[in-house]
């Protein structure tokens, strides 16, 4: 099993598991909790909103360095989302970090996205379809919560018991660098993630794996009960 980062090149074929913590794969989590059929994950902002005039009926949510963009529906936020009217309904996703790491697996075995809200069931889904099969977890930030969500699945899947109370210290050690990396940007460029971040902690508190289908320019997710 290789852990590897965006800067690294990326293995062909094989199982591979895209991790956003914070936010993006747990915004994703929420909203098939709430009802959303499927999500196409656009590679950009400008790829998402070709994707909505492909698809008016969808809501577009997303971001660009972390800010909603004002044209977006809702922004990359699962706090957001969990208070959405969302049953039913289908939804476009451009971020700059998770579903630009989707959009970099152009010929999977299989394509996973994940955070620690579904980490579980991901292990459980991969276990079940491709126990033989090689794989590589692909960490999208630079910050600890992806990594410490890459390592805990890793356990799993090495049929370890990785300790719950790592994962969430090191999604709060992720939260603490953003925290730092937002102050030095002016004031109206900066983002609270303190109401989304209890949502981020919240280790497998959706029971499905959201399996990727790669089409021309994006990646379609559907939730998987496991």
């Amino acid at each position: 099993m290789v852990i590897m980062g965006m800067d690294a090149e990326m293995p062909v074929g094989g199982v591979v598991i895209v991790i956003d913590v914070i936010r993006a794969f747990t915004t994703a989590a929420v909203a098939f909790e709430r009802g959303v059929t499927e999500i196409a994950c656009a590679r950009s902002v400008e790829v998402g909103r070709t994707l909505c005039q492909r698809y008016p009926d969808r809501l577009l949510v997303g971001e660009a360095n972390g800010i909603k963009p004002p044209d977006f529906d809702l922004g990359n936020s699962p706090m957001e989302l969990a208070t959405a009217q969302l049953d039913g309904r289908a939804l476009i996703q451009a971020t700059s970090n998770g579903t630009l790491g989707l959009a970099r697996c152009p010929d999977p075995v299989a394509l996973l996205a994940v955070s620690a809200r579904n980490v579980g069931a991901a292990a459980r889904w991969i276990a079940s379809n491709h126990a033989d099969a090689p794989r590589v977890i692909l960490c999208t930030g630079r910050t600890a919560e992806d990594w410490a969500c890459a390592r805990y699945l890793a356990g799993l899947l090495d049929g370890a018991e990785p300790d719950r109370a790592d994962l969430v210290a090191g999604i709060l050690d992720g939260a603490a660098e953003h925290a730092r990396s937002y102050a030095r940007r002016p004031v109206a460029e900066r983002v609270d993630l303190s109401e989304d971040l209890r949502y981020c902690c919240d280790v497998d508190r959706s029971a499905f794996a959201m399996v990727g289908d790669v089409r021309e320019d994006h990646v379609v997710l559907t939730p998987v009960p496991c």
